[in-house]
This record gives structure tokens, sequence and C-alpha cells, in this order.
């Protein structure tokens, strides 16, 4: 039996089990895995239920345009509606968000509108500003206002918080939510807290959001807000959307921990998340004290890897921010020890070079000449020249010399020294802070890998 339209693909997402990134957790816990919908996110539940209200209340018309001010995935969750029922789209979102978002956004007929971070909610710069200035001025338009539309928490009411009833068979403990506007973790959380109000709520913050010490002490304390890396929640205001009733416990995550542990679910468990995913589960790693051995904890994994592969996916791009912990040129020859670099000048003869290479176990060696870098001399070189020639032996070093070795920065990473090291090229050069010259070969990279 075929689908009338990729809408009615939306919801019964899979909830599977954790394993080798939870075993130092004492419960049983389980990813509701959201990337399933069509769009990649849980989003797709609310955009769609927000929408067929809209309709029923009359707030659009056919071929009217949806304005939404988003993060990127309820954007994808509307533009898709807009797709199958008619609708125009125009988006604004934020320029901490990734260029993979918007870029898809745009790649199902949306037009995208990037409005700066940095500045308050009422700023008229700010995404929020202008979405609600181009509802006005926009004819046959609809402001979405995700965050105050309270069909966004209805739709977990009504679809996400009975699936994971059903999928645990009320065995479920916990409900894990890495919260923005509210609507996943109030209206699931409620639904569950009707079946048994002994079931825990816990929203997962971020440092630089101010909902956990509203929380906390129901004050807007607009000191909590800063600039922050991470994507898809947190929020420098409280949305209506928030019923703090039916939540009992948040917990901030720092942006290089979300980072992390989502690149950690990727490689241990094989489901590729994005940056709430990762923030989500460090939280329950945060507040693991407070589990026991039969707890079944659910969290929600809002969204797919694809839209975070320039950032938390790309290794440069959590070097540069502090996030990854990578081994350099430094660090593989301090952990050699002292050993003086072993060279060659030209005037040497193959034998003395043939010497050395014994005396030392060594593969590589850099020839120099009044201290510049003039060429190298290697095993395999050598072997291919010594098998045709055997008197090769007496010629002096500059007859048989190979290209130089590539020299790089002392903080060089060694996932980086890889990719210049080849089949022609055994080796890296590089100076210290005191101007002495170092040797890398591909052996010490394997050797400083696989420590």
């Amino acid at each position: 039996m075929w689908l009338n339209n990729i809408l009615e693909t939306i919801g019964n997402t899979p909830l599977i089990k954790l394993n080798k990134i939870t075993k130092d957790l004492p419960c049983t816990v389980l990813a509701k895995v959201e990337y399933f919908n069509p769009g990649n996110s849980i989003k797709d539940r609310m955009a769609l239920k927000m929408l067929e209200v809209a309709e029923q209340e009359g707030k659009i018309k056919p071929g009217g345009t949806i304005i939404e001010g988003t993060s990127g995935n309820t954007g994808m969750g509307l533009a898709i509606a807009a797709c199958v029922k008619g609708y125009k789209c125009i988006f604004t979102t934020t320029d901490k968000q990734s260029k993979e978002k918007a870029d898809i956004l745009k790649a199902v007929g949306a037009e995208v509108i990037v409005c700066p971070t940095n500045v308050e909610p009422e700023d008229p710069r700010s995404y929020y500003s202008v979405s609600k200035r181009l509802a006005k001025e926009v004819p046959n338009s609809w402001y979405v206002n995700q965050y105050d539309n309270l069909a966004n928490r209805q739709a977990h009411y009504e679809q996400t918080g009975p699936e994971i009833w059903e999928q645990t068979e009320g065995k479920v403990t916990h409900l894990v939510v890495a919260t923005g506007t509210g609507g996943t973790i109030v209206g699931t959380g409620k639904y569950l807290k009707e079946k048994n109000p002994n079931i825990k709520v816990w929203a997962i913050d971020s440092y630089g959001s101010l909902l956990k010490k509203y929380f906390e002490t129901g004050e807007l304390d607009n000191k909590e807000v800063y600039p922050y890396i991470s994507e898809g929640f947190g929020e420098d205001f409280v949305p209506q959307n928030y019923d703090m009733q039916y939540i009992d416990e948040f917990t901030k995550v720092t942006d290089r921990d979300g980072a992390v542990m989502a690149r950690r679910i990727a490689k241990d468990e094989g489901i590729f998340i994005g940056y709430s995913a990762g923030s989500c589960l460090q939280g329950v790693y945060q507040l693991k004290d407070q589990l026991k051995k039969d707890d079944v904890v659910v969290c929600i994994f809002h969204d797919h890897g694809s839209r975070y592969v320039g950032k938390i996916y790309n290794d440069q791009w959590m070097i540069e921010r502090g996030f990854m912990e990578v081994k350099t040129f430094k660090d593989v020859v301090n952990g050699r020890g002292n050993q003086k670099l072993v060279v060659l000048n030209s005037s040497n003869t193959v034998a003395e070079a043939v010497e050395l290479m014994k005396k030392y176990d060594i593969e590589n060696i850099p020839v120099f000449d009044k201290g510049n870098n003039m060429g190298a001399i290697s095993e395999g070189g050598l072997f291919d020249k010594i098998l045709s020639n055997g008197s090769i032996l007496t010629h002096t070093v500059s007859e048989v010399i190979e290209k130089p070795y590539p020299e790089v920065a002392f903080d060089t990473a060694v996932e980086r020294l890889s990719s210049y090291i080849n089949k022609e090229n055994g080796a890296v050069l590089s100076k210290d802070e005191g101007g002495n010259y170092h040797i890398v070969t591909k052996y010490d990279i394997i050797q400083s890998l696989a420590k």
C-alpha cells in the first residue's frame, strides 16, 4: 500500500537501545531517533501540526506565504509541508546556524534570510524581529511563531508522548530533552506524566541560555545570556510553550561536551545525530547519580548529523575551538625523547648514508648544506639504485639525492601530517622554538596514533 504524500511518513520513529556509549551508566538508555522523519528532525511533527491548525482557523489561505524564524529544522518541516500543500516560505535564521541548514531550506524552495546572532530578541535585526516585520509586510502571509504557538507542544502530546509510552510498554522512567521552544519537552512530558506521575522529565540547557535559571528562580536574568555555539536548544527568553510543572530538573551542557558526545555517539553506536542529541546524552551523564539499575531513560535525538558536517563533524572546526584534543608534530617529537636529528650533506658518500641508516635504524635522512634543507635520502630510493648499480656506494649523496621533505609548523596536527606522507615522500620536517630541525616519519605517525 503506497502513501499519498511525504507528510504521511511523519512520526512513528524508532526507539533504539544505546549500548557501548552507555556502558558506564547503571540503567537502560533508549534513543528516540527523530531523523527518521522525512525532514530528518523532530520538528516535522510540530511544523505540520501548526500548519494544519492554522488552516483550520483560517489564518492562511491557498497560495499564501509561511513566515518563520528558525534554526533550520522547523523551517525544513514547514517547507516540506508547503511543497505538498502549495504554499511559499520565507525563513529567517541566525548566522550561528550551520550553512548546511540554510542550503537545505533553499533546496526545498524556501527563501532564507540570515540575521545576526549576537543581538537582543527585540532588536530590529534579530531573526525574531525580522520575521515579525515580514509577516506584516507580505500579503496573505502567516507568521508561525513556533515559540508561542501552542500547537507546537500539542503535536508532541498527541504523537511523541504516546509513541514513547507504547514503545517502552509503559516502562519509561525518565524523559530527557535538549530543549529550545519547549514544545517537545512539555507536550511529551505532559502526556507521559498523565500516564505515570513518577516519570522524571529532565531538560538539557546550554550555557548562554536563561532557561535553567528561570526554571529554578522564576527570574528572567539577562546576565545569563551570552553567545554560544550549541545549536537547536537554549533560549534568551521564555517561549509560551513552556509549562514548567511538567519539568523536574534542568542541567546545562557546555558547547564542547555536547559536540564531543555527538561524535562519540556516531562512532560508538552508528547513529549519526546532531548537536542537541550529543548534549542530551551528555546531560544524562551529568545526572547519572540519580539513576538506578531498573530505570529506562528515553533521550530525544532531534536531528541528523548531516546538518553539522561543516561543524562538529569537521576536525579542523573542532580543533580551532579547542573541542578536540589532538597530537601535534611537537607531541610526536617529545614522545620519542631527546633524539638529535641525523643529517647528511651533499658531499657524504652513499656508503656513509647506508651506515647511518644501519647505526640508527632509520629509513629517512634529510640532506642539509650550510643549514639549508637541500633534499633527502631514503632507504627505498637507495635500494632501487644499489640494485641497478652496485658501484653507486662510492658516489656522493648529491648524485642520488631525492626531493626535500616538506616543512610544516611545529604545532601541526598529526592527522594533517599524514597528508604530506606518501609513497614518494616518507617524512616531514619542522623547526622547534629554538630553530632546531626535527623529523617525523610514517612510522612515527603510526606509533603516535596507536597510543
